[in-house]
């Protein structure tokens, strides 16, 4: 049977990330997102209702994410649906959680503060921040095309 696990998010973060790492070096953030959906009822009043997601984020993804977002931020993330199942310890229970494990995040709007511009870098004098980590092929080349006689610059 075929299958397909594939999640897409925009929403705004509801705390801070905070990076940690584990034993062998491997970065790891874990999110919280609030996304909204707005819909009409069927008297014609407009309805929103926010929807909160936990993600999971390794590797460098984790630690962009650690250095440039902070909560309200808006983010994308792509990635994939995870099932944690464990024994809770004071109830004996067996407790599950829904998940998104990001495979990719992209960074939504301006820096704060940083206003508009050409300059590439931000006010401490580094570079800008990523804007994605996932990575695209660059789009394909078009084939020149022959100048129309109107066109022809002199």
């Amino acid at each position: 049977m075929a299958s397909f696990n594939k999640v897409i998010l925009l929403g705004n973060l509801t705390r801070d990330p905070e990076v940690r790492y584990t034993p062998k070096g491997t970065a790891v953030t874990e999110l919280g997102m609030a996304v909204n959906r707005v819909y009409t009822a069927e008297n014609g009043e407009k309805r929103e209702e926010t929807t909160f997601v936990d993600v999971t984020l390794w590797g460098r993804t984790a630690e962009i994410a650690g250095e440039y977002l902070k909560k309200g931020r808006p983010v994308f993330i792509e990635g994939r649906l995870q099932l944690d199942t464990w024994d809770d310890k004071q109830t004996g229970q067996k407790r599950s959680k829904l998940k998104v494990v990001g495979e990719g995040l992209q960074l939504i709007g301006s820096r704060p503060g940083g206003g508009g511009g050409g300059g590439g870098g931000d006010e401490e004098g580094g570079s800008s921040a990523p804007r994605s980590t996932t990575r695209s092929a660059p789009p394909p080349k078009a084939a020149p095309s022959a100048p129309d006689d109107d066109e022809i610059p002199f």
